[in-house]
Protein backbone atom coordinates (compact mmCIF):
# COMPACT_ATOMS: atom_id res chain seq x y z
CA UNK A 1 0.00 0.00 0.00
CA UNK A 2 1.30 3.46 -0.85
CA UNK A 3 -0.22 5.36 2.08
CA UNK A 4 1.12 4.88 5.60
CA UNK A 5 -1.80 3.65 7.66
CA UNK A 6 -0.25 3.28 11.12
CA UNK A 7 3.00 4.20 12.88
CA UNK A 8 4.19 1.47 15.20
CA UNK A 9 7.12 0.72 17.52
CA UNK A 10 7.58 -2.90 18.59
CA UNK A 11 9.96 -4.11 21.29
CA UNK A 12 11.04 -7.48 22.64
CA UNK A 13 12.22 -8.12 26.18
CA UNK A 14 15.98 -7.72 26.42
CA UNK A 15 18.08 -10.92 26.40
CA UNK A 16 20.57 -11.02 29.23
CA UNK A 17 24.18 -10.50 28.17
CA UNK A 18 25.77 -13.30 30.17
CA UNK A 19 25.26 -16.13 27.69
CA UNK A 20 24.07 -17.37 24.33
CA UNK A 21 20.66 -16.95 22.72
CA UNK A 22 18.68 -20.18 22.96
CA UNK A 23 15.51 -21.26 21.19
CA UNK A 24 13.46 -20.15 24.21
CA UNK A 25 14.57 -16.57 23.52
CA UNK A 26 13.80 -17.13 19.85
CA UNK A 27 10.16 -17.90 20.62
CA UNK A 28 9.53 -14.29 21.61
CA UNK A 29 11.62 -12.68 18.88
CA UNK A 30 10.07 -14.89 16.20
CA UNK A 31 6.58 -14.12 17.49
CA UNK A 32 7.28 -10.39 17.39
CA UNK A 33 9.03 -10.60 14.02
CA UNK A 34 6.09 -12.40 12.39
CA UNK A 35 3.75 -9.66 13.64
CA UNK A 36 6.16 -6.94 12.50
CA UNK A 37 6.55 -8.47 9.03
CA UNK A 38 2.77 -8.72 8.68
CA UNK A 39 2.33 -5.06 9.62
CA UNK A 40 4.99 -4.04 7.12
CA UNK A 41 3.25 -6.07 4.39
CA UNK A 42 0.12 -4.05 5.16
CA UNK A 43 2.01 -0.84 4.40
CA UNK A 44 2.35 0.33 8.00
CA UNK A 45 5.43 2.17 9.23
CA UNK A 46 6.94 -0.22 11.75
CA UNK A 47 10.11 0.11 13.82
CA UNK A 48 11.36 -2.95 15.67
CA UNK A 49 13.97 -2.60 18.43
CA UNK A 50 15.55 -4.64 21.18
CA UNK A 51 18.84 -4.70 23.04
CA UNK A 52 21.10 -6.69 25.29
CA UNK A 53 20.37 -6.35 29.01
CA UNK A 54 24.00 -5.70 29.88
CA UNK A 55 24.17 -4.96 33.62
CA UNK A 56 24.01 -6.84 36.90
CA UNK A 57 25.89 -9.09 39.30
CA UNK A 58 25.55 -12.13 37.02
CA UNK A 59 27.53 -10.41 34.29
CA UNK A 60 30.20 -9.30 36.74
CA UNK A 61 30.60 -12.84 38.06
CA UNK A 62 30.56 -14.40 34.58
CA UNK A 63 33.33 -12.09 33.41
CA UNK A 64 35.37 -12.98 36.50
CA UNK A 65 34.98 -16.68 35.70
CA UNK A 66 36.15 -16.04 32.14
CA UNK A 67 38.99 -13.79 33.39
CA UNK A 68 37.93 -10.93 31.13
CA UNK A 69 36.42 -7.52 31.85
CA UNK A 70 32.65 -7.09 32.02
CA UNK A 71 32.94 -4.64 29.12
CA UNK A 72 34.66 -7.28 26.98
CA UNK A 73 32.05 -9.86 27.94
CA UNK A 74 29.03 -7.78 26.96
CA UNK A 75 30.73 -6.68 23.74
CA UNK A 76 31.40 -10.30 22.73
CA UNK A 77 27.93 -11.46 23.74
CA UNK A 78 26.18 -8.69 21.82
CA UNK A 79 28.10 -9.58 18.67
CA UNK A 80 27.06 -13.23 19.10
CA UNK A 81 23.42 -12.31 19.82
CA UNK A 82 23.18 -10.14 16.70
CA UNK A 83 24.47 -12.99 14.53
CA UNK A 84 21.95 -15.41 16.06
CA UNK A 85 19.03 -13.08 15.39
CA UNK A 86 20.16 -12.47 11.82
CA UNK A 87 20.40 -16.24 11.27
CA UNK A 88 16.70 -16.49 12.15
CA UNK A 89 15.70 -13.49 10.00
CA UNK A 90 14.67 -11.37 12.98
CA UNK A 91 14.20 -7.99 11.31
CA UNK A 92 15.28 -5.63 14.09
CA UNK A 93 15.74 -2.05 12.92
CA UNK A 94 18.12 -1.60 15.85
CA UNK A 95 19.57 -4.14 18.26
CA UNK A 96 21.35 -2.12 20.92
CA UNK A 97 22.70 -2.42 24.48
CA UNK A 98 21.67 -1.01 27.85
CA UNK A 99 25.35 -0.23 28.44
CA UNK A 100 25.22 2.86 26.24
CA UNK A 101 25.51 6.62 26.52
CA UNK A 102 21.85 6.99 25.51
CA UNK A 103 20.72 4.67 28.28
CA UNK A 104 22.93 6.41 30.87
CA UNK A 105 21.59 9.82 29.82
CA UNK A 106 17.95 8.72 29.99
CA UNK A 107 18.45 6.79 33.23
CA UNK A 108 19.97 9.78 35.02
CA UNK A 109 17.28 12.14 33.73
CA UNK A 110 14.51 9.78 34.80
CA UNK A 111 16.09 9.29 38.23
CA UNK A 112 16.49 13.05 38.62
CA UNK A 113 12.82 13.56 37.74
CA UNK A 114 11.71 10.89 40.21
CA UNK A 115 13.90 12.38 42.92
CA UNK A 116 12.63 15.92 42.36
CA UNK A 117 9.05 14.66 42.68
CA UNK A 118 9.82 13.03 46.03
CA UNK A 119 9.31 9.51 44.68
CA UNK A 120 12.68 8.17 45.84
CA UNK A 121 13.10 7.15 49.48
CA UNK A 122 16.17 6.00 51.39
CA UNK A 123 15.72 3.00 53.66
CA UNK A 124 18.00 1.17 56.04
CA UNK A 125 17.41 -2.53 55.50
CA UNK A 126 18.80 -5.96 56.31
CA UNK A 127 19.93 -7.82 53.22
CA UNK A 128 21.46 -11.23 52.59
CA UNK A 129 25.24 -11.16 52.34
CA UNK A 130 27.63 -13.89 51.23
CA UNK A 131 30.33 -13.91 53.88
CA UNK A 132 32.56 -16.15 51.77
CA UNK A 133 32.48 -14.03 48.58
CA UNK A 134 32.04 -10.69 50.42
CA UNK A 135 29.09 -9.54 48.32
CA UNK A 136 25.47 -8.54 48.91
CA UNK A 137 23.32 -11.10 47.15
CA UNK A 138 20.89 -10.00 44.43
CA UNK A 139 17.52 -11.77 44.31
CA UNK A 140 18.60 -14.20 41.60
CA UNK A 141 21.67 -15.31 43.57
CA UNK A 142 19.63 -16.62 46.47
CA UNK A 143 17.59 -19.79 46.31
CA UNK A 144 15.36 -21.46 48.80
CA UNK A 145 11.83 -22.66 49.49
CA UNK A 146 8.95 -20.42 48.39
CA UNK A 147 7.22 -18.93 51.48
CA UNK A 148 3.83 -19.15 49.76
CA UNK A 149 3.58 -22.58 48.08
CA UNK A 150 6.70 -24.18 49.63
CA UNK A 151 8.16 -25.10 46.25
CA UNK A 152 11.87 -25.78 46.61
CA UNK A 153 14.79 -24.30 44.67
CA UNK A 154 13.09 -20.94 43.96
CA UNK A 155 14.76 -17.57 43.44
CA UNK A 156 14.85 -14.79 46.01
CA UNK A 157 12.22 -12.59 44.37
CA UNK A 158 9.82 -14.72 42.37
CA UNK A 159 8.40 -18.25 42.50
CA UNK A 160 8.20 -19.96 39.11
CA UNK A 161 5.63 -22.43 40.46
CA UNK A 162 2.98 -20.16 42.03
CA UNK A 163 4.19 -16.79 40.60
CA UNK A 164 4.39 -15.25 44.07
CA UNK A 165 6.45 -12.07 44.52
CA UNK A 166 8.31 -11.76 47.83
CA UNK A 167 11.41 -10.37 49.50
CA UNK A 168 14.59 -12.51 49.62
CA UNK A 169 14.50 -12.57 53.42
CA UNK A 170 11.09 -14.28 53.20
CA UNK A 171 12.66 -17.37 51.59
CA UNK A 172 12.75 -20.51 53.68
CA UNK A 173 16.22 -22.09 54.05
CA UNK A 174 18.02 -19.58 51.80
CA UNK A 175 21.28 -20.56 50.13
CA UNK A 176 23.80 -18.40 48.25
CA UNK A 177 24.01 -19.55 44.63
CA UNK A 178 27.55 -18.21 44.43
CA UNK A 179 29.16 -20.11 47.32
CA UNK A 180 26.52 -22.68 48.24
CA UNK A 181 26.58 -21.47 51.86
CA UNK A 182 23.84 -20.00 54.03
CA UNK A 183 23.95 -16.19 53.74
CA UNK A 184 23.94 -13.84 56.70
CA UNK A 185 21.85 -10.71 57.18
CA UNK A 186 23.77 -7.45 56.98
CA UNK A 187 22.58 -3.86 57.26
CA UNK A 188 22.79 -1.54 54.26
CA UNK A 189 21.02 1.51 52.84
CA UNK A 190 19.08 1.32 49.58
CA UNK A 191 16.92 3.58 47.45
CA UNK A 192 13.25 2.81 46.84
CA UNK A 193 10.77 4.02 44.25
CA UNK A 194 7.33 4.82 45.69
CA UNK A 195 5.26 2.40 43.60
CA UNK A 196 2.15 2.35 45.85
CA UNK A 197 1.43 6.03 45.16
CA UNK A 198 0.56 5.04 41.58
CA UNK A 199 -1.99 2.37 42.57
CA UNK A 200 -5.04 4.26 41.29
CA UNK A 201 -3.39 5.18 38.00
CA UNK A 202 -2.18 1.62 37.48
CA UNK A 203 -5.60 0.08 38.23
CA UNK A 204 -7.19 2.35 35.62
CA UNK A 205 -4.41 1.69 33.13
CA UNK A 206 -4.43 -2.11 33.30
CA UNK A 207 -8.20 -2.06 32.67
CA UNK A 208 -7.95 0.34 29.72
CA UNK A 209 -7.52 -2.43 27.10
CA UNK A 210 -3.74 -2.56 27.29
CA UNK A 211 -3.74 -6.07 28.79
CA UNK A 212 -5.57 -9.29 27.96
CA UNK A 213 -7.96 -10.59 30.62
CA UNK A 214 -5.71 -13.35 31.92
CA UNK A 215 -2.86 -10.84 32.39
CA UNK A 216 -5.23 -8.40 34.14
CA UNK A 217 -6.21 -11.13 36.60
CA UNK A 218 -2.56 -11.94 37.28
CA UNK A 219 -1.74 -8.25 37.83
CA UNK A 220 -4.73 -7.75 40.12
CA UNK A 221 -3.35 -10.46 42.42
CA UNK A 222 -0.46 -8.12 43.29
CA UNK A 223 -2.90 -5.33 44.12
CA UNK A 224 -4.64 -7.68 46.57
CA UNK A 225 -1.35 -8.40 48.29
CA UNK A 226 -0.59 -4.68 48.29
CA UNK A 227 1.98 -2.83 46.18
CA UNK A 228 5.32 -2.22 47.87
CA UNK A 229 8.04 0.34 47.28
CA UNK A 230 10.53 -0.92 44.72
CA UNK A 231 14.26 -1.16 45.45
CA UNK A 232 16.16 0.51 42.60
CA UNK A 233 19.71 0.39 43.98
CA UNK A 234 22.43 -2.21 44.51
CA UNK A 235 25.64 -2.20 46.51
CA UNK A 236 29.14 -2.53 45.10
CA UNK A 237 30.65 -4.69 43.77
CA UNK A 238 28.29 -4.49 40.80
CA UNK A 239 28.48 -3.99 37.04
CA UNK A 240 26.23 -1.17 35.91
CA UNK A 241 25.74 2.59 36.15
CA UNK A 242 26.63 4.37 39.38
CA UNK A 243 23.97 6.48 41.10
CA UNK A 244 25.07 10.13 41.20
CA UNK A 245 25.89 11.50 44.68
CA UNK A 246 25.80 8.07 46.32
CA UNK A 247 28.99 6.24 47.22
CA UNK A 248 29.26 2.62 46.01
CA UNK A 249 25.63 2.52 44.91
CA UNK A 250 24.50 1.36 41.48
CA UNK A 251 21.19 1.49 39.64
CA UNK A 252 19.40 -1.86 39.83
CA UNK A 253 19.37 -3.62 36.46
CA UNK A 254 15.56 -3.70 36.40
CA UNK A 255 15.48 0.09 36.40
CA UNK A 256 17.80 0.61 33.44
CA UNK A 257 16.74 -2.50 31.46
CA UNK A 258 13.25 -1.31 30.37
CA UNK A 259 14.68 2.15 29.76
CA UNK A 260 16.64 0.23 27.12
CA UNK A 261 13.47 0.26 25.00
CA UNK A 262 13.65 4.05 24.92
CA UNK A 263 17.42 4.28 24.45
CA UNK A 264 17.39 1.72 21.60
CA UNK A 265 14.90 3.94 19.79
CA UNK A 266 16.88 7.08 20.65
CA UNK A 267 19.96 5.49 19.08
CA UNK A 268 17.87 4.54 16.02
CA UNK A 269 16.85 8.20 15.68
CA UNK A 270 20.54 9.09 15.56
CA UNK A 271 21.04 6.57 12.74
CA UNK A 272 17.84 7.48 10.88
CA UNK A 273 17.25 11.22 10.56
CA UNK A 274 13.65 10.59 9.41
CA UNK A 275 12.74 9.70 12.99
CA UNK A 276 12.08 12.19 15.76
CA UNK A 277 12.49 10.89 19.30
CA UNK A 278 9.74 13.04 20.82
CA UNK A 279 7.25 12.03 18.12
CA UNK A 280 7.16 8.57 19.66
CA UNK A 281 7.89 8.95 23.38
CA UNK A 282 5.88 12.10 24.03
CA UNK A 283 2.58 11.53 25.87
CA UNK A 284 0.68 12.94 22.88
CA UNK A 285 2.42 10.62 20.39
CA UNK A 286 0.40 9.26 17.46
CA UNK A 287 2.67 6.20 17.31
CA UNK A 288 1.50 2.88 18.67
CA UNK A 289 3.84 1.12 21.12
CA UNK A 290 3.77 -2.64 21.74
CA UNK A 291 5.91 -4.73 24.10
CA UNK A 292 6.33 -8.49 23.55
CA UNK A 293 7.30 -10.19 26.83
CA UNK A 294 7.28 -13.56 28.60
CA UNK A 295 4.87 -14.29 31.45
CA UNK A 296 7.73 -14.35 33.99
CA UNK A 297 8.20 -10.58 33.74
CA UNK A 298 4.57 -9.45 33.80
CA UNK A 299 5.04 -7.68 37.15
CA UNK A 300 7.80 -5.43 35.88
CA UNK A 301 5.91 -4.43 32.74
CA UNK A 302 2.39 -3.98 34.10
CA UNK A 303 3.22 -2.20 37.35
CA UNK A 304 6.79 -0.99 37.74
CA UNK A 305 7.40 0.13 34.14
CA UNK A 306 4.16 2.10 33.52
CA UNK A 307 4.61 3.82 36.89
CA UNK A 308 8.15 4.89 35.93
CA UNK A 309 6.88 6.14 32.56
CA UNK A 310 4.05 8.07 34.20
CA UNK A 311 6.35 9.60 36.79
CA UNK A 312 8.91 10.69 34.19
CA UNK A 313 6.33 12.06 31.69
CA UNK A 314 6.90 9.46 28.96
CA UNK A 315 4.08 7.78 27.05
CA UNK A 316 2.95 4.27 28.02
CA UNK A 317 2.49 1.26 25.70
CA UNK A 318 -0.76 0.68 23.82
CA UNK A 319 -0.57 -3.03 24.50
CA UNK A 320 1.62 -5.59 26.24
CA UNK A 321 1.64 -8.96 24.48
CA UNK A 322 2.48 -11.81 26.86
CA UNK A 323 3.50 -15.34 25.89
CA UNK A 324 4.15 -18.53 27.85
CA UNK A 325 7.33 -20.53 28.29
CA UNK A 326 8.88 -22.85 25.76
CA UNK A 327 9.04 -26.31 27.31
CA UNK A 328 10.55 -29.64 26.34
CA UNK A 329 9.36 -32.78 28.09
CA UNK A 330 7.39 -30.43 30.33
CA UNK A 331 10.48 -28.53 31.51
CA UNK A 332 11.06 -24.83 30.87
CA UNK A 333 13.97 -24.23 28.51
CA UNK A 334 16.29 -21.77 30.25
CA UNK A 335 19.97 -21.07 30.82
CA UNK A 336 19.55 -21.02 34.59
CA UNK A 337 18.06 -24.51 34.62
CA UNK A 338 20.65 -25.92 32.25
CA UNK A 339 17.95 -26.94 29.74
CA UNK A 340 19.15 -25.20 26.62
CA UNK A 341 19.23 -25.61 22.84
CA UNK A 342 21.38 -22.75 21.62
CA UNK A 343 20.26 -20.91 18.50
CA UNK A 344 23.73 -21.40 17.04
CA UNK A 345 23.42 -25.17 17.50
CA UNK A 346 19.96 -25.25 15.96
CA UNK A 347 21.07 -23.44 12.81
CA UNK A 348 23.82 -26.04 12.27
CA UNK A 349 21.18 -28.78 12.05
CA UNK A 350 17.99 -27.15 10.77
CA UNK A 351 17.03 -24.07 8.80
CA UNK A 352 15.47 -21.01 10.45
CA UNK A 353 12.15 -21.19 8.57
CA UNK A 354 11.44 -24.58 10.13
CA UNK A 355 11.61 -23.25 13.69
CA UNK A 356 9.63 -20.13 12.76
CA UNK A 357 6.92 -22.28 11.20
CA UNK A 358 6.77 -24.73 14.11
CA UNK A 359 6.42 -21.91 16.62
CA UNK A 360 3.78 -20.20 14.46
CA UNK A 361 1.79 -23.45 14.32
CA UNK A 362 1.56 -23.35 18.13
CA UNK A 363 1.42 -19.63 18.91
CA UNK A 364 -1.81 -17.97 19.99
CA UNK A 365 -2.63 -14.77 21.84
CA UNK A 366 -2.81 -16.73 25.10
CA UNK A 367 -0.04 -17.22 27.65
CA UNK A 368 -0.08 -21.01 27.58
CA UNK A 369 3.29 -22.75 27.49
CA UNK A 370 4.43 -24.21 24.17
CA UNK A 371 5.80 -27.75 24.19
CA UNK A 372 8.71 -28.46 21.84
CA UNK A 373 8.66 -32.03 20.52
CA UNK A 374 11.43 -32.63 18.02
CA UNK A 375 9.86 -35.70 16.40
CA UNK A 376 6.59 -33.85 15.99
CA UNK A 377 8.61 -30.93 14.59
CA UNK A 378 10.20 -33.08 11.85
CA UNK A 379 6.89 -34.66 10.89
CA UNK A 380 5.08 -31.31 10.79
CA UNK A 381 7.68 -29.59 8.61
CA UNK A 382 7.81 -32.47 6.13
CA UNK A 383 4.04 -32.85 6.05
CA UNK A 384 3.10 -29.18 5.79
CA UNK A 385 5.94 -27.41 4.00
CA UNK A 386 7.31 -30.20 1.82
CA UNK A 387 4.33 -32.46 1.06
CA UNK A 388 1.60 -29.83 0.88
CA UNK A 389 3.09 -26.41 0.15
CA UNK A 390 6.19 -26.94 -1.97
CA UNK A 391 4.74 -30.02 -3.67
CA UNK A 392 1.82 -27.92 -4.95
CA UNK A 393 4.28 -25.58 -6.65
CA UNK A 394 6.50 -28.36 -7.94
CA UNK A 395 3.81 -30.52 -9.53
CA UNK A 396 2.21 -27.60 -11.39
CA UNK A 397 5.43 -25.86 -12.38
CA UNK A 398 6.78 -29.02 -13.99
CA UNK A 399 4.00 -28.93 -16.61
CA UNK A 400 4.16 -25.13 -17.08
CA UNK A 401 7.93 -25.23 -17.58
CA UNK A 402 7.94 -28.29 -19.84
CA UNK A 403 4.98 -27.68 -22.13
CA UNK A 404 4.38 -23.91 -22.06
CA UNK A 405 7.88 -22.42 -21.80
CA UNK A 406 7.08 -21.17 -18.31
CA UNK A 407 4.02 -19.15 -19.33
CA UNK A 408 0.79 -19.27 -17.34
CA UNK A 409 -2.54 -19.27 -19.17
CA UNK A 410 -4.45 -16.08 -19.89
CA UNK A 411 -7.49 -17.14 -17.85
CA UNK A 412 -8.47 -19.29 -14.87
CA UNK A 413 -10.65 -22.32 -15.28
CA UNK A 414 -12.32 -21.85 -11.86
CA UNK A 415 -12.66 -18.18 -10.92
CA UNK A 416 -15.07 -19.01 -8.11
CA UNK A 417 -12.56 -21.26 -6.36
CA UNK A 418 -9.81 -18.68 -6.84
CA UNK A 419 -11.99 -16.02 -5.21
CA UNK A 420 -12.67 -18.42 -2.35
CA UNK A 421 -8.93 -18.57 -1.68
CA UNK A 422 -8.58 -14.78 -1.96
CA UNK A 423 -11.50 -14.16 0.40
CA UNK A 424 -9.76 -16.29 3.04
CA UNK A 425 -7.38 -13.33 3.44
CA UNK A 426 -10.06 -11.55 5.50
CA UNK A 427 -9.74 -14.12 8.28
CA UNK A 428 -5.98 -14.48 7.81
CA UNK A 429 -5.48 -10.77 8.42
CA UNK A 430 -7.57 -10.92 11.58
CA UNK A 431 -5.52 -13.86 12.82
CA UNK A 432 -2.26 -12.02 12.18
CA UNK A 433 -3.44 -8.83 13.85
CA UNK A 434 -4.57 -10.79 16.93
CA UNK A 435 -1.33 -12.85 17.00
CA UNK A 436 -3.28 -16.06 16.39
CA UNK A 437 -0.56 -17.48 14.20
CA UNK A 438 -1.62 -21.08 14.73
CA UNK A 439 -4.91 -20.19 13.04
CA UNK A 440 -2.99 -18.72 10.08
CA UNK A 441 -1.14 -22.03 9.73
CA UNK A 442 -4.28 -24.15 10.08
CA UNK A 443 -6.22 -22.12 7.53
CA UNK A 444 -3.28 -22.18 5.11
CA UNK A 445 -3.00 -25.96 5.40
CA UNK A 446 -6.74 -26.34 4.89
CA UNK A 447 -6.52 -24.35 1.69
CA UNK A 448 -3.53 -26.38 0.52
CA UNK A 449 -5.52 -29.57 1.07
CA UNK A 450 -8.25 -28.15 -1.16
CA UNK A 451 -5.72 -27.06 -3.80
CA UNK A 452 -3.90 -30.39 -3.89
CA UNK A 453 -7.16 -32.30 -4.01
CA UNK A 454 -8.29 -30.11 -6.91
CA UNK A 455 -5.15 -31.02 -8.86
CA UNK A 456 -5.57 -34.69 -7.94
CA UNK A 457 -9.13 -34.68 -9.27
CA UNK A 458 -8.12 -32.97 -12.54
CA UNK A 459 -5.22 -35.44 -13.11
CA UNK A 460 -3.04 -33.18 -15.30
CA UNK A 461 -0.55 -36.03 -15.81
CA UNK A 462 -3.19 -37.79 -17.92
CA UNK A 463 -3.92 -34.74 -20.06
CA UNK A 464 -0.53 -34.74 -21.74
CA UNK A 465 -1.50 -37.94 -23.55
CA UNK A 466 -4.03 -36.05 -25.64
CA UNK A 467 -2.63 -32.89 -27.26
CA UNK A 468 -6.15 -31.44 -27.49
CA UNK A 469 -6.18 -31.14 -23.72
CA UNK A 470 -3.10 -28.91 -23.50
CA UNK A 471 -5.08 -25.66 -23.21
CA UNK A 472 -7.04 -27.09 -20.29
CA UNK A 473 -3.83 -28.47 -18.79
CA UNK A 474 -2.29 -25.00 -18.82
CA UNK A 475 -5.35 -23.53 -17.10
CA UNK A 476 -5.36 -26.20 -14.40
CA UNK A 477 -1.66 -25.76 -13.63
CA UNK A 478 -2.04 -21.98 -13.74
CA UNK A 479 -4.68 -22.00 -11.03
CA UNK A 480 -2.53 -24.46 -9.08
CA UNK A 481 0.36 -21.98 -9.19
CA UNK A 482 -2.01 -19.19 -8.14
CA UNK A 483 -3.23 -21.23 -5.17
CA UNK A 484 0.40 -21.66 -4.14
CA UNK A 485 1.03 -17.93 -4.54
CA UNK A 486 -1.95 -16.98 -2.34
CA UNK A 487 -0.93 -19.31 0.47
CA UNK A 488 2.66 -18.06 0.24
CA UNK A 489 1.37 -14.49 0.68
CA UNK A 490 -0.33 -15.71 3.85
CA UNK A 491 2.83 -17.41 5.08
CA UNK A 492 5.35 -14.75 4.03
CA UNK A 493 5.70 -13.22 7.53
CA UNK A 494 6.37 -16.71 8.91
CA UNK A 495 8.67 -18.10 6.19
CA UNK A 496 10.96 -15.29 4.95
CA UNK A 497 13.57 -17.58 3.32
CA UNK A 498 11.01 -19.66 1.45
CA UNK A 499 9.18 -16.45 0.49
CA UNK A 500 12.35 -15.02 -1.03
CA UNK A 501 12.91 -18.18 -3.09
CA UNK A 502 9.24 -18.18 -4.10
CA UNK A 503 9.45 -14.59 -5.34
CA UNK A 504 12.42 -15.53 -7.51
CA UNK A 505 10.55 -18.57 -8.82
CA UNK A 506 7.29 -16.71 -9.55
CA UNK A 507 9.10 -13.53 -10.69
CA UNK A 508 6.74 -11.39 -8.63
CA UNK A 509 6.61 -9.87 -5.14
CA UNK A 510 4.33 -11.56 -2.65
CA UNK A 511 2.11 -8.86 -1.18
CA UNK A 512 -1.46 -8.11 -0.14
CA UNK A 513 -2.15 -5.42 -2.71
CA UNK A 514 -2.04 -7.78 -5.74
CA UNK A 515 -3.66 -10.81 -4.11
CA UNK A 516 -6.98 -10.15 -5.87
CA UNK A 517 -5.37 -10.23 -9.31
CA UNK A 518 -4.32 -13.72 -10.44
CA UNK A 519 -1.05 -14.30 -12.28
CA UNK A 520 -2.11 -14.66 -15.92
CA UNK A 521 -0.06 -14.61 -19.14
CA UNK A 522 2.92 -14.40 -16.84
CA UNK A 523 6.22 -16.21 -17.19
CA UNK A 524 7.51 -18.02 -14.15
CA UNK A 525 11.09 -19.16 -13.78
CA UNK A 526 12.21 -22.75 -13.94
CA UNK A 527 11.31 -24.54 -10.75
CA UNK A 528 14.26 -25.35 -8.52
CA UNK A 529 14.28 -26.95 -5.10
CA UNK A 530 12.52 -24.57 -2.70
CA UNK A 531 12.84 -26.64 0.46
CA UNK A 532 14.64 -29.78 1.57
CA UNK A 533 12.96 -32.57 3.49
CA UNK A 534 14.15 -32.88 7.11
CA UNK A 535 15.57 -36.18 8.34
CA UNK A 536 15.22 -37.63 11.82
CA UNK A 537 19.00 -38.07 11.99
CA UNK A 538 19.27 -34.29 12.26
CA UNK A 539 17.71 -34.53 15.72
CA UNK A 540 20.59 -36.74 16.90
CA UNK A 541 23.09 -34.23 15.51
CA UNK A 542 21.37 -31.43 17.44
CA UNK A 543 21.29 -33.40 20.68
CA UNK A 544 24.99 -34.22 20.35
CA UNK A 545 25.80 -30.52 19.90
CA UNK A 546 23.82 -29.69 23.04
CA UNK A 547 25.74 -32.10 25.28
Amino acid sequence: MSNILRKILVTCALPYANGSIHIGHMLEHIQADIWVRYQRMCGNEVWFVSADDAHGTAIMLKSQDLKISSHALIKNIRKEHKIDFLNFNISHDNYYSTHSLENLYLLRNIFKSLNQKGLIQEKNISQFYDNIKNIFLPDRFIKGTCPICYAKNQYGDFCEICSAIYEPIDLIDPISVISGTQPILKNTKNLYFNLPIFSKMLKNWINSGVLDNVVIKKTEEWFKIGLKSWCISRDAPYFGFKIPNYQNKYFYVWLDAPIGYISAFKNLCFKNKYLNFNDLWDKKSNYELYHFIGKDIIYFHTLFWPAILEASSFRKPNKIFVHGYLTMNGLKLSKSKGAVIKASNWIQCFDSDSLRYYYASKLSNKIDDIEMNLEDFVQKINSDIVNKLVNLASRNASFINKYFNGYLSDELNDVQLYNYFVNSSIDIKKFFENRQFSFVVKESMRLLDIANQYINNKKPWKMIINKNNLIELQKICTIGINFFRIVMIFLKPILPDLSYKTELFLAIELNWKNINSPLLSHKINKFSLLYTRIKFEQINKLMNLCK
